[in-house]
């Protein structure tokens, strides 16, 4: 340390420092070279260069054995005591999982206090996830390399099939073949699927943006970024060698196709950009599908003319009446024939049936008349700016540099921050409340989801009725099933709410976004993350099922698990702002490399100097980083480690200063991926990037591992400043923003959601705001730390290297002291130190004389140090999946023969045994305990539980304008019931009164437009009764352009077929009941009513039709 700096202020600082750690047994020549150096006289130095022995490796092993607060990699993560040690030897054979070799014995180590509580305690790991409902991986978690042009972006399901539309087309998953073992990488499946689910693929075509399913007529609609409109057929023969085709398709959209349903009346309605709706009536499609193949161009180009612009009919001299943002989702309201379409701060609700617009609304429930189109886009935000910095010549003294260096950067960082938040003020408030999804819940009821959170309740009118808050982050997708709805979150969380908004439950689902909900077969939630995995949950879940299920899965639990051993290469350099030879990388890295999977590389000071630091910052915040000496780094360091033939480069990160890299090896690659990167600038107000920290996460064989390179705050007496930057790094370093963003904006996720800082899949509700360093498996720190020596002077130091003392220095070294007092680093671990301190060092001055002989004479210090954490919790814990990665040290050791710098490189070389699951196999056994399991068989025939229901008549007569009537009653003392009506087509009738068995049916079960069914879906409390509406109304006039005898209805009398599907409250069975209804011309005709229906008690298949008989 510098002399001169030692004033008052200095002192002061040297105060708050730790205490000397209580003495210890030093070696005996230690003390003796203490006693008798003197330090008031100049003398040659034992450390200059003509005493320097010739053998300088002896200097990285220490001949005194003190490993007092130094364990093996099994010690405890809670802390230590002072003198445990434990055999290395007698421990490393059984937690060996491939042949390690010629591997030397595992280094002891040194484990921090404070590891076992907070945000410092090593994350739950199971073989089965204690806090969230069992699942089925139906397609496990992808490794977003693999995604490229294929992420997949939405989900729907039929009766017996899942859908998902995918960046290059659609693909369905049977649900026979749901528990199905994967196909490997050996067959034709590509990688990131190899152990989903057998699946089939369509042609390739424009990126899929929403789907929907039309079971009616066995179709399956898609909406694309090509603005077509897709057919798909369900349940076709499929070709395991080829992919299938689509059926109808048509130019539906100049720009995207970003919503579409079917309404009430069987019409399909579109959504797309400046909030253009498209009506596409039934009729039109019906002629068209059946056109023969050889008919394709004639059958698309009778579609597109047929269309109904809903805006252009709202528009009156340049005004529309709904608002000119993208259509963001469309609802068919079935209960009374409406459809609502919502765009980031309106909702529009139209007739399905007149296709009039009823009404405009904002997002508070408040009326809007009129709204100006747009006649351009709202202008951006400037993309530049310009940073004037104060010229500096030569001639300056190094303090006014210094000052005007500091002044020029915080004028930067303040420039910086304008750019960032210039005209964001205005709009935040209402960015944080624009709809994201939409949906019908049983009771009638429509509730809107938005992106800061907030559940709105609104009545089938759109009047606001109540609002919700559960959670602080966007509502993403709904789905319902009987009573419950279920919200998927941004954060990756599943809640499941009752029709009073009430949360019944709530799981942290994936670990990323949770973009799609469906309801499956009747039995089956499934969900969709943006990084690809699909999860079904039942639907009884969470409940005694899962307990079952967990108990017998554990069991298996040897079945499905695998270990797989790696060994990780991590070094670290403070490069001095300089260039190094390629034989000092060699002697760095590529001479120990040959055995290593992982390569993790951290360089600090790599560029310097005000403006290079401004100009960081003001590229950081418009997304830049790197620089052309970063990126000379990232060559060279490539070059030594024989990248692109033995390694891949797989992903770095620049901040200002600091740099990181990863390299894989190639033959490693098919389990490495899923690379984020992070910054943490904690320079000059923790804006600037000179000091803090560059992460990068990976995910190997389906663990979390992290890696931070740092550079903390210099000088002797900056303890607690590094020790805060730290502390900084570790609870604000956050991968998942920018991860979730990438893969959001690629699965058509809105860029205004707000992301979670904290999303691992592992975490439970409670866990929420743990930081995603807490929530990695493996956590690697690694860089100049800055930690120095205290209690000691430059000469004693020097005595104490020259007689390889490294015990006493470690006594006054401050990382230690401050790890073994639980305030930096807690729970973490290090080798212990058996090579020279690594700074500070003359340039290019070879061997351990090249230590600072200059004015300053600095202290020797171990600046530059690697540590980690795994998920060990105590000294006998072993790979598992419980402790999924378990990691030992094989080499820790510094390159004191490189000199192009005044910091020695660093190197550590891990050992890690990954425990990890066989998704396919646990898919296999998992479906063999629900299949076989008599506890799970009898919870799941009590969930078929219909309660007794009966219906007044089967058989409806109506005239021109008439009503009837119809009563549904729940005989049951304690369910409620739910009901939904569907139409399975229309015939005429004969003279004879004979009804044509020839049943037409419109889109996903419409009704013709002469009939009215109000409510067409609700509920039914235990004991009560439930009237229904039955009206005739006159049918449209034919469309322009469109034939008159096809499209209109005839003067025949005419009749149609309901289903009337009932469940209870939250049952897989349904039971259906068929209702004839006639509409009779001739005044002759008369109503002909059946006796009152029989209660209901027999079950029927989920979801099929079935005959009246069924229901007596």
């Amino acid at each position: 340390m510098d002399n001169s700096r030692m004033d008052d202020e200095d002192r002061d600082a040297l105060a708050s420092i730790s205490p000397t750690p209580s003495a210890r047994k030093i070696h005996s020549h230690s003390q003796q070279l203490r006693a008798t150096t003197s330090h008031q006289r100049p003398r040659k130095h034992s450390l200059d260069e003509d005493r320097i022995p010739t053998n300088i490796d002896q200097f990285c092993h220490s001949d005194n054995g003190d490993t007092d607060n130094f364990f093996p990699y099994s010690s405890s993560a809670y802390g230590a005591s002072d003198d445990d040690v434990v055999d290395l030897c007698s421990l490393s054979s059984s937690r060996r999982v491939s042949d390690p070799g010629d591997d030397p014995p595992p280094l002891p180590e040194f484990v921090a206090s404070g590891g076992g509580s907070g945000i410092f305690r090593v994350p739950i790991r199971a073989a089965v996830h204690p806090s969230r409902p069992v699942c089925n991986e139906l397609r496990p978690h992808p490794l977003k390399e693999t995604q490229v042009g294929k992420f997949l972006r939405n989900i729907a399901c039929t009766d017996t099939q899942l859908w998902a539309g995918q960046e290059n087309g659609v693909r369905f998953w049977n649900f026979d073949d749901e528990f199905e073992a994967g196909r490997g990488l050996g067959g034709r499946i590509r990688r990131g699927d190899e152990d989903a689910a057998p699946f089939h693929e369509s042609v390739t075509t424009s990126p899929t943006l929403c789907l929907f399913a039309d079971s009616a007529n066995r179709l399956v609609w898609s909406g694309h970024k090509d603005g077509k409109i897709r057919s798909w057929k369900m349940d076709q023969p499929v070709d395991n060698d080829n992919h299938f085709k689509e059926g109808l398709s048509w130019q539906a959209h100049r720009g995207p196709v970003l919503a579409i349903v079917t309404t009430f009346y069987g019409d399909i309605w579109s959504g797309g950009e400046g909030g253009i709706i498209k009506v596409w009536p039934w009729e039109t499609i019906e002629k068209s599908l059946s056109l023969s193949p050889e008919e394709k161009h004639m059958a698309a180009l009778l579609v597109e003319r047929s269309f109904i612009d809903l805006k252009s009919q709202v528009t009156v001299n340049g005004t529309c009446g709904i608002s000119s943002s993208d259509i963001k989702c469309l609802l068919s309201d079935h209960v009374r024939g409406k459809v609502w379409a919502a765009q980031a701060l309106s909702f529009s609700v139209w007739g399905a049936r007149s296709r009039e617009l009823l009404k405009v609304f904002n997002i508070e429930g408040q009326l809007e008349n009129r709204v100006e189109i747009s006649s351009s886009p709202d202008q951006a935000v400037e993309d530049e700016m310009k940073v004037k910095f104060i010229s500096t010549t030569r001639k300056e003294k190094p303090q006014g540099l210094l000052q005007r260096s500091r002044n020029a950067l915080m004028g930067a960082a303040d420039a910086v921050r304008r750019v960032a938040t210039r005209g964001a003020g205005a709009f935040v408030v209402e960015d944080n409340k624009k709809t994201e999804a939409l949906v019908l819940a049983a009771d009638g009821l429509i509730w809107s989801g938005c992106n800061n959170g907030l559940l709105v309740q609104w009545d089938g009118n759109g009047n606001r009725l109540q609002d919700f808050h559960h959670i602080s982050c966007a509502v993403l997708c709904f789905c319902t099933f009987g009573t419950k709805i279920y919200v998927g979150y941004v954060n990756g969380m599943v809640q499941i709410m009752d029709l009073e908004g009430n949360v019944i439950a709530g799981w942290i689902a994936h670990s990323s976004p949770v973009i799609k909900l469906a309801v499956g077969g009747g039995k089956c939630i499934y969900s969709l993350a943006t990084h690809g995995g699909i999860r079904s949950w039942n639907v009884n879940s969470p409940g005694p099922i899962d307990n079952v299920t967990r108990t017998e899965l554990a069991m298996k639990e040897a079945m499905y698990t695998r270990q797989d051993n790696i060994k990780i290469l991590v070094g670290t350099w403070n490069v001095g702002q300089g260039r190094a030879s390629q034989e000092a990388l060699m002697s760095w890295l590529g001479s120990v490399a040959s055995d290593v999977g992982i390569v993790v590389v951290g360089c600090q000071e790599v560029e310097m100097g005000a403006g290079f630091l401004a100009m960081s910052a003001a590229k950081e915040s418009v997304g830049l980083e790197g620089s052309a000496l970063g990126n000379w780094w990232l060559d060279t360091i490539g070059k030594s480690l024989d990248e692109g033939k033995s390694f891949e480069r797989m992903g770095s990160r620049q901040l200002a200063s600091l740099l990181i890299a990863l390299w894989v090896r190639k033959n490693l690659r098919t389990h490495v991926g899923d690379v984020d990167v992070a910054a943490v600038p904690c320079g000059f107000g923790r804006a600037i990037g000179n000091k803090g920290g560059v992460g990068l996460r990976i995910r190997v064989y389906d663990r979390i591992m992290c890696f931070v390179n740092c550079h903390l705050a210099a000088h002797l007496e900056a303890v607690n400043r590094r020790n805060a930057d730290f502390d900084h790094i570790y609870r604000t370093m956050a991968f998942s923003r920018s991860y979730n963003v990438l893969n959001a904006a690629a699965a058509g996720v809105s860029s205004s959601a707000q992301i979670p800082r904290s999303s691992n899949s592992s975490s439970s509700s409670t866990d929420e705001g743990r930081p995603d360093l807490a929530e990695a498996d493996m956590v690697v720190f690694f860089g100049d730390f800055n930690y120095r020596l205290f209690g000691i002077s430059y000469d004693e130091a020097r005595d104490f290297v020259s007689q390889r003392s490294f015990d006493w220095l470690r006594e006054r070294d401050q990382l230690r002291a401050e790890m073994k007092a639980g305030r930096v680093f807690q729970g973490m671990r290090e080798a212990l130190i058996r090579f020279p301190p690594t700074y500070k060092f003359e340039r290019y001055k070879p061997g351990l004389s090249g230590y600072d002989s200059g004015e300053k004479k600095r202290i020797p210090a171990w600046c530059d140090r690697i540590l980690y954490r795994d998920t060990r919790t105590s000294s006998d814990s072993e790979c598992s999946l419980d402790c999924p990665v378990a990691a030992s040290i094989l080499q820790y050791e510094a390159c004191m023969e490189v000199t192009d710098s005044d910091h020695k490189p660093v190197r550590c070389k891990y050992s890690v045994n990954v425990g990890h699951v066989d998704r396919s196999v646990r898919r296999e056994e998992l479906g063999k305990i629900m299949h076989y399991n008599e506890d799970i068989k009898s919870m799941l025939e009590e969930m078929r539980y219909v309660p007794e229901t009966r219906v007044s008549t089967d058989n409806i007569c109506l005239k021109n304008h008439e009503t009837y009537i119809l009563r549904i009653t729940n005989g049951s003392p304690k369910d409620t019931v739910v009901f939904k009506f569907l139409c399975e087509g229309q015939t005429t009738v004969t003279k004879g009164a004979q009804s044509s068995t020839d049943l037409r049916r419109r889109g996903s079960y419409g009704f013709p437009k002469w009939l009215e069914i109000t409510p067409a879906s609700g509920l039914v409390k235990a004991g009560q009764l439930e009237e229904i509406s039955v009206h005739h109304e006159e049918s449209e006039e034919p469309a322009e352009g469109i034939p008159h005898n096809w499209w209109s209805e005839d003067n025949r009398d005419k009749e149609v077929v309901l289903r009337l599907e009932i469940q209870g409250s939250c049952s897989m069975e349904v039971m259906t009941h068929q209702i004839r209804v006639r509409h009779c011309f001739t005044g002759k005709s008369t109503r002909t009513d059946s006796k009152p229906s029989s209660s209901i008690s027999k079950k029927g298949q989920g979801g099929g039709g079935s005959n009246s008989e069924d229901w007596k």
